[in-house]
């Protein structure tokens, strides 16, 4: 396969309910045919978030039933109406669930850049991913360290902003290391070689945690940095490049978890608040254990579910379905399908698009409508989306045909969100 898959990295110190926001995203409902377990290693796994748009299976039911194919939606329907047959997720009353990759980042404690708790370990694990949900104690029922303490209401901003800090901190003293390791050899030949030596010298010492050329060039750009004479640069100066090197290869959201605990709602204390939800992960978690258990139908992404075996709840299990239910109508959800729909869209700019074998009935070689749902980058060229699906898909290319338009597009095309493609290859 050619696909590389995105990756967010959850972090967050001890007792902040990381571990328990990540079994909530990993205990999905849902057909994972590609992955036989939702945890593929220890610390990574899949998470399936509903698109902010109906499925492209609407339009063509639609069209289906326009010509007379297909009746229209019954109510006993268990799917709603959706006649897609996703490899990967799923898909009811045209809400499309994709995967996407969540890293669980554990050991995370002042200091990791010098080799406290799981130390470079902890960092090399952030490499892997294309941004970083930090969790914090929106209560304040811990300490910088995640001991449990008395809650302070009072001060909670104060001590989310501190976790904020020192995670971008220890991010930005592990770049400024890696630059600063060899920076005297290295020195020599940024002197002969001018701002090529300097760029050829970063990408050399950051290739490895996924920096690429274009990055250090924005991140020079800037950057409050002396570009003629880099060999007088004090520690300052390559923190202050470290800095932004962080903000454009580390990405950081924050998840304001316990909000329903909180008193004084933190977080709209804090500087920068668009980056910022206040989420409930321990509700979400007993949800999707309900809906799992056949309790309850829980729709995430509308932030509602329906009763569908009330009979048989024990007294205590209906006080506990209850109370979510005021949590869900008092917050208007948990937060947290918001907090990654805006990642991966908005943070990262990426968009959803369908490739099909025919491009007539939108259908793969099997006879699945609309099988596969790739989440790529905002513009990504035809040629590249072929690669993206399968290396021989991409040495094959000979070109694309646009679905619903018919018209053929060429390998440097820009894709745009719900393209539904049709890749011509050769064999």
């Amino acid at each position: 396969m050619g696909e590389t898959r995105m990756r967010l990295g959850l972090v967050g110190k001890p007792n902040v309910g990381k571990s328990t926001l990540f079994s909530a995203l990993t205990l999905a409902k849902v057909d994972i045919a590609n992955y036989p377990f939702c945890t593929i290693d220890p610390n990574i796994g899949v998470a399936f978030i509903p698109l902010r748009f109906d499925c492209p299976c609407k339009g063509l039911r639609e069209k289906l039933e326009a010509d007379g194919k297909i009746g229209p939606v019954t109510t006993d329907d268990p799917r709603g109406g959706s006649i897609c047959t996703p490899r990967t997720g799923a898909c009811r009353k045209f809400r499309r669930l994709v995967p996407c990759h969540i890293v669980d980042v554990a050991g995370l404690v002042p200091g990791a850049s010098e080799g406290r708790g799981r130390g470079n370990a902890f960092l090399n694990d952030l490499a892997s991913c294309d941004a970083l949900i930090q969790v914090v104690d929106a209560a304040n029922t811990t300490d910088i360290e995640g001991n449990p303490k008395d809650p302070e209401p009072e001060i909670a901003h104060q001590s989310m902003l501190e976790e904020i800090q020192f995670l971008s901190g220890e991010i930005e003293s592990w770049i400024a290391g890696l630059i600063a390791d060899g920076w005297s050899r290295g020195i020599r030949k940024i002197q002969a070689e001018g701002a090529k030596g300097l760029t050829k010298y970063l990408v050399d010492k950051l290739s490895g945690i996924g920096v690429s050329l274009n990055l250090i060039n924005q991140s020079l750009e800037s950057s409050d940095v002396d570009m003629h004479s880099p060999w007088d640069w004090s520690e300052k100066e390559i923190g202050n490049l470290a800095a932004n090197i962080q903000k454009k290869a580390f990405p950081i959201i924050i998840a304001a978890n316990k909000s329903d605990l909180s008193v004084h709602h933190p977080w709209n204390k804090l500087p920068d608040q668009q980056h910022i939800f206040p989420i409930m992960a321990d509700t979400e978690l007993a949800l999707r254990r309900a809906d799992k258990s056949g309790f309850i139908d829980y729709f995430p992404e509308k932030s509602t579910f329906e009763l569908t075996n009330k009979i048989n709840l024990t007294a205590s299990q209906e006080k506990g379905i209850q109370e979510m239910n005021r949590l869900l109508n008092l917050h208007d959800g948990t937060g947290i399908v918001s907090l990654f729909q805006y990642v991966i869209f908005d943070l990262l700019d990426q968009i959803v698009v369908f490739p099909v074998q025919d491009d007539n009935q939108w259908i793969d070689g099997e006879g699945k409508i609309l099988p596969d749902a790739f989440i790529v980058k905002n513009g990504i060229q035809t040629k590249d989306f072929a690669y993206h699906i399968h290396t021989e898909l991409g040495d094959g290319f000979i070109r694309g045909t646009d679905a619903r338009s018919k018209r053929t597009i060429g390998a440097d095309h820009s894709l745009s969100n719900q393209d539904v493609i049709k890749i011509h290859a050769k064999n």
